[in-house]
């Protein structure tokens, strides 16, 4: 009979190993470490000993699950950094030099308001139009120096000095095509043909411009009068008439005699004889006085002018050289003149 018991003893303490195996097993916490262990864990006859926890034996309560460690504090985030101090952090910068003071973009980059690539702090031209070459100062590039930015500039070559009008060009105020700071005669009147120095042309050298030119192939060296014609020996001063038995000049006169002037100016050298008529209504002897007269009063005219009194002489020939019908009063009116006669 004591070879059953062994049986149910043998059995018995098996079935409460596995109890208590089966209450191991519903804890919660399990460790295998064992500092008392040669192994440093429980292993083989030690689990027997030790389970759950070090030195504590099987049919003991097992330890209690410590109490986990306190959860590390978070490492702080680390504060962004701004190396050149514009208020954009250095993992946003894109231009990350930027002088200190100047103002920059969400970029960091520095302001550049006309887009010209020059930046406002250095722009000393900041509203410059879009798409245009600018200097290292952001200005427009003026390549002649005239004032007038090249983009806009119609004459780009324009010599150092030169004054220029908004479209970069010399002024040229008469419109002759000649520039006024070359021009020599800057008052030409409009539609006439001009030299290279802004002068009217004079192709025969008459001293007629072509434009007033009557006669435009008069000989060289032939004197002329106000329209360019070569003048006669005798040059009657038609229009310069007197009333009846008078040497004094008409208002009409004036005009004529003052072209008169312009030729006798035009040719210093040019010795005249004032030549006065009559017409037959009177004496011989009075006549040849009143012609007298009216020469003398011409002369006077002309040295009131400017004329040279050396270069003039006047004499009256009375009624004695008539060129119409003194049985008329339109012939007589004729015969009441004076003529300009050339003495060289």
């Amino acid at each position: 009979m004591r070879k059953p018991i062994f049986h149910l003893t043998t059995l018995g303490a098996a079935l409460l190993a596995l109890g208590s195996l089966a209450a191991q097993a519903a804890e919660p916490y399990y460790n295998p470490a064992n500092a008392a262990s040669s192994t440093g864990k429980t292993t083989g006859y030690e689990l027997f000993r030790t389970i759950g926890c070090p030195g504590k034996g099987i049919l003991e309560a097992p330890c209690k699950e410590p109490a986990p460690a306190p959860a590390a504090a978070p490492a702080p985030a680390p504060k962004p950094v701004d190396s050149d101090g514009d208020g954009v952090t250095d993992d946003k910068d894109r231009c990350p030099n930027t002088p200190k003071g100047a103002k920059v973009d969400a970029n960091g980059c520095e302001l550049d308001g006309d887009k010209d690539g020059v930046v406002d702090r250095l722009d000393k031209c900041p509203t410059t139009p879009a798409g245009r070459t600018v200097n290292a100062e952001g200005c427009e590039l003026d390549g002649d120096k005239d004032g007038v930015v090249d983009a806009l500039d119609q004459c780009p070559t324009t010599p150092p000095g030169r004054t220029v009008n908004a479209q970069g060009c010399e002024l040229d105020g008469d419109g002759d095509g000649v520039v006024d700071a070359l021009d020599k005669c800057p008052t030409t009147p409009p539609g006439r043909k001009v030299d290279g120095t802004g002068c009217e042309v004079d192709s025969d050298g008459d001293g007629i411009l072509n434009a007033d030119d009557q006669c435009p192939n008069t000989p060289a060296g032939d004197r002329v009068d106000n329209k360019g014609c070569s003048l006669p020996k005798v040059l009657t001063l038609k229009g310069v008439n007197f009333d009846n038995d008078q040497a004094t000049l008409r208002p009409d006169a004036i005009a004529i005699l003052d072209e008169a002037v312009t030729v006798l100016q035009r040719y210093p050298g040019f010795k005249v004889e004032i030549a006065g008529h009559t017409d037959s209504a009177s004496s011989d002897e009075h006549n040849m006085d009143l012609s007298n007269r009216r020469a003398k009063s011409v002369m006077d005219y002309f040295v009131s002018k400017g004329v040279d009194a050396g270069r003039l002489s006047a004499k009256g020939y009375g009624e004695s050289q008539p060129v119409a019908d003194n049985g008329s009063a339109d012939g007589r009116a004729k015969n009441r003149r004076v003529e300009l006669r050339s003495l060289n």
